[in-house]
Order: structure tokens, then sequence, then C-alpha cells
């Protein structure tokens, strides 16, 4: 069992450094590839992944990785980790290529199947959020102390937190089941971030995403007092099976804001 507070701060840097990393890279000029999935990837990427994971392998050398940009393990490796690492070096390369500053870096430890402890990073905001069990989460802007976030009652209307790139017509249908709404777009893991620190309520997801892409937003709106679970009312969890694509999930601060058939 390792210490989440100085795991924390040996790795806040890290991220820090992931960050500046990336912003070297974004206000210069850039080359986009097209991964196997479409999806698009950057030097930034790449960058990003090599200082974070250079840093894991110094700190925690016995605790493998599951990163987004590199090979991933088979299944019958995978399975026999109790905890491992969960890294997205830059979530939102979509918001990078578009220069709208809305993307992260995820770090998250699984232990057991549950993340425990979740830092991302916003590089073109220069701020931290984290989170883990038994510390709470927070935010930091760089240069200032850390600020202790937790979730708010729910707002009127229902605050919802969308995502800027990535619409579905089930997300239209939940909306329009859960009735009258303020709609929130915007991009990567700053959806978790939104209702952690109590400026949303709700951000349903319908439509593939990656372990990588929710485990650190899960630790931190977990923290924060929040949840993320499947739409069948269990609670997200990781490496479980060989497939590293979540279902359909939401994540929120009160059962309450959840459409009728959605409560617990």
């Amino acid at each position: 069992m390792h210490d989440y507070e100085a795991l924390i701060e040996a790795l806040l840097p890290v991220v820090a450094r992931a960050g500046q990393a990336i912003m070297a890279i974004y206000d210069g000029d850039f080359a986009v590839q097209q991964k196997d999935d479409n999806s698009p990837l950057t030097l930034a990427d790449l960058e990003s992944q090599r200082i974070i994971l250079q840093a894991l392998s110094q700190l925690t050398p016995e605790i493998p990785v599951l990163s987004e940009e590199s090979a991933q393990a088979p299944w019958s490796q995978r399975q026999g980790w109790a905890q491992l690492w969960v890294v997205d070096p830059l979530d939102g390369t979509r918001e990078f290529v578009k220069r709208n500053g809305e993307f992260t870096v995820n770090l998250a430890l699984i232990l057991d199947h549950e993340p425990v402890l979740g830092i991302i990073g916003v590089p073109a905001q220069r701020r931290s959020f984290w989170g883990g069990v038994g510390l709470g989460a927070f935010v930091q802007r760089a240069g200032v102390a850390p600020e202790r976030i937790e979730i708010s009652e729910p707002g009127q209307p229902v605050r919802v937190a969308g995502s800027r790139s990535h619409t579905t017509p089930q997300t239209a249908q939940y909306l329009r089941r859960l009735g009258t709404h303020e709609l929130q777009s915007v991009g990567s893991a700053l959806k978790f971030c939104l209702i952690a620190q109590g400026k949303a309520d709700l951000y349903p997801r319908f439509g593939p995403t990656s372990e990588w892409d929710t485990a650190a937003g899960q630790a931190i709106l977990e923290a924060a007092g929040g949840h993320v679970t499947r739409m069948d009312g269990h609670r997200l969890r990781y490496n479980c099976r060989e497939s590293l694509i979540n279902g359909d999930f939401v994540a929120f601060n009160h059962a309450r804001v959840l459409p009728a058939a959605n409560q617990p």
C-alpha cells in the first residue's frame, strides 16, 4: 500500500512538466497523425507520455502502467495486476488541435479494479486537480495554494456537462428525459472536474471511451463526494476484462439529478 499523499506530492510536478512540454508544442506549428481508430496523435501526446512514464518507472517501478499511446499488455498478463497506473498523456487531442485549451493530462492509480488516486493537469490553464481515497479533492493554480473542492447541491435547472467533440442521438434522448436543464459543452476530462468543483451536476456519456479517459476523473469526482456509474447503477471499474473500452456511463453529484429510470 502506498502513501497516496506522498505519491500526489511527487507526481504533481511531473504532470506540470508534461503540461509545459505540451504547451511548448501547442504554441508552435505541429503535425497531426491519424491513429488506427481515426483519432488524432501529435508530438505533444508522445512527449507528455515520455515524461510521465520515465517518472513512474523511477517512483514506482513495481507498478505496471497502462497508457493510451504505448503498446498494451495482453489480457493474460493484465489480469494478474492488482494495481496499475492508467495514463492519458493528452486527453482531448481534438481540442488541442482546435487550440481551444480544453485538453488535459490524466493520471490515475487503480487498486483492485477501483480508482484510488487521480491527477488531472490542465496545461492551458496552468491548473491541476487531484484527489484520492481518504484525501478529499483539490484544485491548484500555478503559484497559488491548493483549494479543497467538493460537489454542490443540484442546480435549478440541472447543470449538464456535455462533450464538445462527441455527441450522439442517445445523449439527446437522455437529455429529453431529463427535462429542463442547462448544457455546458467542454472537452476532455474537464467535465468530471466541473462536477467535482460544484459547477455542474451531471455528465452522461454514450458511446465508446477508454479506461484512461475516465479513471483520473472518477478518482477526483468520488473524492469530492460524487459518483461515476454505468447506466445500470454499478460503479465504473478498471482492468476487469480484455477490452479497455468503457460502456455508457454517467457522472453526477447526487442521484436525484438523474432521470427517473436511472435513479437507484
